[in-house]
């Protein structure tokens, strides 16, 4: 069973939001896998008290656990007349020991709690990165609006509490679980945390070196290109991947360097015939020959 999310973080239950964050950055600053590379137990501690930072910053599921309807993990604490291990009580065994205890009818209605329900959400991948709201049309009619969080990844599955079918009796309704599906782009590639591109640059650029603009997932910045930079460099940008979220970091951007020689004009092509490095350079010196 899990600690108590409180006990994990330090705090007390009439702890405020800004109270709960502020313990968790204090504690993740030395629990962070970063800072204990190869440390079993600061990776277990990290992920115990990031489970309790996403359970308490939460004030659905935190008035939940409040109630006793979840545990410290999130999941949903069995139904009273459950007996683990066993089979649920009978419906006349509940029945008669509800009746013994507090005097009721035998065979009086009993709440129950709704069923769940499933739908798929297709999400453009710059939506799932940074996060964002999706409004999700309902097959009934209706709809949901979605809060898609910063780094959502394909395959992952959001859960909307109380947002499926209604329950019976008075008991509570289901929840909505939501699988998402992130559409390709045309420029980024996703690796972790990490954002991957390939970046254009002119034969100018490569040789003398430059400052040139370079998309991001948050918005276009400005890139130092060195001189002398072949195509296939790698150059990173810090912090400008996936956005930190839930106690992530922010991952980084990778523009990878490709040399576009484009039109070539006469005086180019002339300097190029003319022009004689200072000494032999053969690009494909490092090749097999066989």
């Amino acid at each position: 069973m899990a600690d108590d999310p409180y006990t994990l973080l330090g705090i007390p239950r009439t702890a405020s939001e800004q109270q709960i964050r502020s313990a968790f950055l204090k504690l993740a600053k030395t629990s962070h896998p970063d800072v204990n590379p190869g440390d079993k137990k600061a990776e277990e501690r990290f992920k115990a008290i990031s489970g309790a930072h996403d359970l308490l910053s939460d004030p659905v599921k935190r008035a939940r656990f409040d109630r006793g309807e979840v545990d410290a993990t999130g999941q949903d604490v069995p139904p009273r007349g459950y007996r683990p291990g066993g089979a649920p009580f009978a419906n006349g065994d509940m029945d008669d020991i509800l009746a013994g205890m507090f005097g009721q009818a035998r065979g009086a209605a009993r709440a129950r709690r709704g069923s769940d329900q499933r739908y798929t959400l297709n999400v453009s991948f710059l939506d799932a990165a940074r996060g964002a709201v999706q409004r999700l049309a309902l097959p009934g009619g209706g709809d949901l609006n979605v809060q898609i969080p910063p780094g959502t990844e394909s395959g992952q599955t959001l859960r909307l509490r109380g947002k499926g079918q209604p329950g019976g009796a008075g008991g509570p309704a289901g929840d909505a679980l939501i699988e998402i599906t992130v559409a390709a782009h045309p420029l980024f590639r996703r690796e972790g945390r990490d954002i991957h591109l390939d970046l254009p640059i002119t034969l100018g650029e490569a040789v003398l070196g430059g400052r040139v603009p370079v998309p991001t997932v948050a918005g276009t910045v400005t890139m130092a290109i060195p001189p002398g930079s072949d195509g296939g460099t790698k150059l990173r940008l810090r912090g400008k991947g996936i956005p930190e979220h839930g106690g992530q970091p922010a991952g980084d951007a990778y523009a990878t360097l490709r040399v576009v020689v484009g039109p070539a004009d006469d005086a180019l092509r002339d300097f190029l015939r003319e022009w004689a490095p200072g000494q032999a350079f053969d690009p494909r010196s490092g090749l097999p020959k066989e």
